[in-house]
């Protein structure tokens, strides 16, 4: 069983910064790619940024350039440096992991941490 635990969520000002982390635990032996997703309601999840084992890292077109990706291979970890925040980056963040733990590869989410950016 695989798990991804988030932290770094929370409320901060337009304009201040966040660093969101998700460590991945359990019995993975191959991590495809790390990703980071957000969903406001009534909206579906979005790809905010995700970066591939032995790839480059890719984001949305809205936050290139504020927002950072980055993994520890040694800690099956990943984080998102989010820097010049808007408020309309507010949303549930989700931590999402492909990998393996047997033979076929499997999409695991983490449960979501809030992110509320305020004017």
């Amino acid at each position: 069983q695989v798990q991804l635990v988030e932290s770094g969520g929370g409320l901060v000002r337009a304009g201040g910064s966040l660093r969101l982390s998700c460590a991945a635990s359990g019995s993975i032996s191959r991590i495809i790619a790390m990703a980071w997703y957000r969903q406001t309601p009534g909206n579906q999840r979005e790809l905010v940024a995700s970066i591939p084992t032995g790839g480059n890292a890719n984001y949305a077109d809205s936050v290139k350039g504020r927002f950072t990706i980055s993994r520890d291979f040694a800690k099956n970890a990943v984080y998102l440096q989010m820097n010049s925040l808007k408020p309309e980056d507010t949303a549930v963040y989700y931590c999402n992991l492909v990998g393996q733990t047997t033979s076929v590869p499997r999409v695991y989410w983490g449960q979501g941490t809030q992110v509320t950016v305020s004017s």
